[in-house]
């Protein structure tokens, strides 16, 4: 491979960059653009209690179940056209959501965004190490990386909101398709296509039976918290069991397991990939049900509610960035244990707010725990990237990636679940959502005002539970995580 070593190489290293950071930052802001766009969603289309989470976290289902199968697929036909392919699914997926016209169909077409969302991801960040092939400015790229993925989940309900106040709930999708049309131009003359030197064959059944794990699973815990303990709900939790742990097996009688669970040996790996999912998973509950309570509980514009996002928006960006300064100084473990603690503490803040208030306590919440969000993204990118030799970034990158999007799935499916039990056993069982409850006709004030404090209630518990996680993982990480020894931030 042809060093980079020319100012013109540099130009087109960095352009390339800039290039592949535009479906980077789309495909991370899909996870959570829709967030203050439900209560607008839910007029139009009126879904059900658990079709809502769907039209939520199928998005990100889809990508984290197929990442690592995509990364895989990249390394062995080439990464430049994985990436030209996801973007052109990715843009119809996008339209055909702007225009469903039924919770059905826009779940549909989340799920195709999703699958098209996994082809671009590990693409993306394995296609750098041909653009930088010196280290240090690859660690710079990836860096810049971390920060879109990072900045694209923050910034994601901001621009929906800033949408949403002009046009109407498709506009959070059409938004999509300029820059992947710039993407669409550009890519072709300024990234160089990239394969493993000794691809694996990609086993089907592993990314059949991951999926399908997942979403029996998922299923089983949506139908169980909106109508309670039915028939299918009852046989699909542990179908689902059954199922991924027959793929964690299987993976070890592979020669090319789809995940390596070998690396998970390490305690260090495993507690940060476990970073880049718990953090990941409160936040996009807290954000998704922070975004019903300010408009549905408390009455907040949408735009409003939208600037009210912005600083814990900020705070998440600017920590990210920082943090490899950050780890430089006082070492991966005191990044970690801050990561956690911080987002416990956050989380914490949002349990003062009530129905009839609490608009400060949420902006104190997300940039308290904005701080920890930021550092969950870059420590795990950094960790993922360096753990397996270059011509394996795509996997490594996949398994990275997957734990932030299967955290972003998994918060608004179990949290939410959590939160939509309890509005379901405190509220006034005339339907199963706060949203449903509110359009109901003839609704008196003091029904419509027991639902409300019902929602609180919900999004208090989910908070809870969050909070209790991150404490004990990040006293979990106190205990088990190596302390640095003078060797700038390196574990012993």
């Amino acid at each position: 491979m042809t060093r980079h070593t020319s100012s013109g190489s540099d130009v087109r290293a960095w352009l390339g960059l800039l290039v592949v950071l535009g479906p980077v930052l789309l495909v991370s802001m899909d996870g959570s653009i829709l967030f203050l766009a439900m209560p607008g969603i839910g007029r139009a289309l009126a879904p059900g209690a658990d079709q809502a989470l769907w039209i939520l976290d199928v998005y990100g289902f889809a990508v984290g179940s197929l990442l690592i199968a995509f990364g895989n697929i990249g390394d062995r036909y080439g990464r430049r056209r994985l990436l030209m392919t996801g973007a052109v699914l990715f843009g119809a997926g996008s339209a055909a959501a702007a225009s469903a016209p039924t919770a059905e169909l826009l779940i549909a077409a989340r799920a195709v965004m999703g699958i098209a969302g996994a082809t671009l991801l590990p693409s993306a960040l394995a296609v750098l190490s041909e653009l930088f092939t010196d280290p240090r400015q690859r660690a710079r790229a990836i860096g810049v990386f971390a920060a879109a993925f990072a900045a694209g989940f923050a910034i994601g309900p901001v621009i929906g909101g800033l949408l949403l106040e002009h046009f109407w709930w498709g506009s959070v999708f059409l938004v999509n398709l300029p820059v992947i049309a710039l993407f669409l131009s550009f890519a072709p003359r300024l990234l160089g296509e990239v394969r493993a030197t000794r691809p694996g064959r990609v086993d089907l059944a592993s990314v059949v039976t991951s999926a399908a794990g997942l979403l029996l699973t998922v299923y089983g815990v949506k139908r169980t918290a909106a109508e309670g303990l039915t028939g299918p709900a009852a046989l699909a939790v542990p179908a689902g069991v059954a199922v991924l742990a027959w793929f964690v097996l299987r993976q070890r009688h592979l020669d090319h397991p789809l995940i390596d669970f070998t690396l998970f040996r390490d305690r260090v790996f495993t507690i940060a990939v476990i970073t880049g999912l718990l953090p990941l998973a409160a936040w996009s509950a807290a954000a998704y049900l922070a975004g019903v309570y300010l408009q549905s509980v408390l009455g907040v514009p949408v735009l409003t509610a939208a600037l009210l996002a912005l600083p814990g928006a900020v705070v998440l960006t600017v920590s990210c960035v920082v943090t490899p300064a950050l780890v430089d100084r006082v070492g991966r473990r005191t990044a970690l244990l801050v990561c956690h603690f911080s987002v416990a503490a956050g989380l914490l803040l949002l349990l003062p707010t009530t129905a009839t208030g609490g608009t400060g306590w949420y902006v104190a919440s997300t940039a308290v725990a904005g701080l920890g969000y930021g550092i969950s993204f870059a420590v795990v990118a950094d960790t993922a990237v360096g753990a397996v030799p270059p011509e394996r970034a795509g996997s490594a990158g996949a398994i990275a990636e997957t734990s932030n999007e299967i955290g972003n799935a998994l918060g608004i499916a179990l949290l939410g679940s959590l939160a939509a039990l309890l509005f379901r056993l405190r509220g006034p069982g005339l339907a199963p959502t706060l949203d449903e409850t509110l359009r109901l006709p003839g609704l008196t004030g003091p029904t419509a005002e027991d639902a409300r404090s019902a929602f609180v209630t919900g999004m208090h518990g989910a908070a809870a539970v969050a909070a209790l996680l991150h404490l004990v993982l990040g006293l979990v990480a106190r205990r088990r995580l190596p302390r640095p020894a003078g060797n700038g931030g390196r574990w012993t």
